[in-house]
């Protein structure tokens, strides 16, 4: 550390260059904070040693702006051991054993598979709409699943080795993330829309700045991506309202349709 003696009153030692700057400490911060997968008691644990990382009076600076309390958190204090195991797991090429969970509407813990634990090779560990996932393959089924880590219990490291190795060499997991909407499986189709040019960065923000796009008229371009067709994918569209029509496929279109459908009867509304 760089220490240097302050000529000015009131005289004494001080820190006269810290390894992260205030700016960079308060995005830390709101990074703590706002992460759903962290719980409440572990955000305030984590925020108080970054605060030890900045002068006592930079360290009031950041406290002003730690608002935890009220904020949505998982309740699954085990979370860092998961993925603490889970990059153990990857590192030693190793499967791994667990069970998971969901929520019922009475708010109780019930086990998937009725307890039955799953077997998974992890391949990695994506950060997705706030919560926390873990990549695999599952050589049961013969297929690339994803796992919120916050719903792993019991998490186990096995003696054999992964399996998958075939479908992750050339795997990239900020695709997979831009295809799989709110992290809910479904077919990869390709898949054409007609948008509103007010709707670019919209486009942008979901498939990446690659994303091909195609001027159509003055007012409308052309996109194709892949996506995992889901309900979840329906409801992104129809957040977007009137400014983009599915082109292609045709029974993407036609099952898109009948889904707003059946919407629109639960509302009375036949459409």
């Amino acid at each position: 550390m760089e220490i240097e003696n302050r000529r000015s009153k009131p005289s004494g030692f001080y820190v006269a260059e810290r390894t992260f700057e205030l700016p960079e400490l308060k995005l830390l911060v709101d990074a703590v904070q706002s992460s759903k997968f962290i719980t409440a008691k572990k955000s305030n644990e984590l925020i108080r040693k970054l605060e030890e990382l900045a002068s006592v009076h930079e360290a009031k600076t950041l406290q002003r702006q730690v608002f935890v309390g009220n904020r949505i958190k998982t309740m699954n204090e085990s979370i860092y051991y998961n993925v603490d195991k889970i990059h153990q797991a990857i590192s030693q090429n190793r499967l791994i054993r667990f069970r998971y969970y969901e929520w019922t509407p009475q708010k109780e813990m019930h086990l998937r598979r009725n307890g039955k634990a799953y077997e998974i090779s992890p391949w990695g560990l994506t950060w997705d709409d706030e919560n926390y996932y873990m990549v695999g393959y599952d050589g049961e089924a013969e297929m690339i699943k994803h796992f919120r880590v916050d719903k792993m219990l019991d998490i186990e490291i096995m003696d054999q080795s992964r399996s998958g190795k075939e479908h992750f060499e050339k795997f990239d997991l900020a695709n997979y993330a831009k295809k799989v909407f709110g992290m809910f499986s479904g077919e990869e189709r390709t898949v054409k829309m007609l948008c509103e040019n007010n709707l670019a960065g919209a486009m942008i923000d979901r498939f990446g700045r690659d994303v091909m796009m195609h001027p159509v008229d003055e007012g409308h371009f052309s996109v194709s991506a892949a996506v995992n067709v889901s309900p979840q994918f329906f409801g992104w569209l129809v957040a977007l309202g009137k400014g983009v029509v599915i082109k292609s496929p045709e029974d993407v279109r036609e099952e898109f349709g009948g889904w707003m459908r059946a919407v629109m009867r639960e509302y009375g509304n036949e459409g």
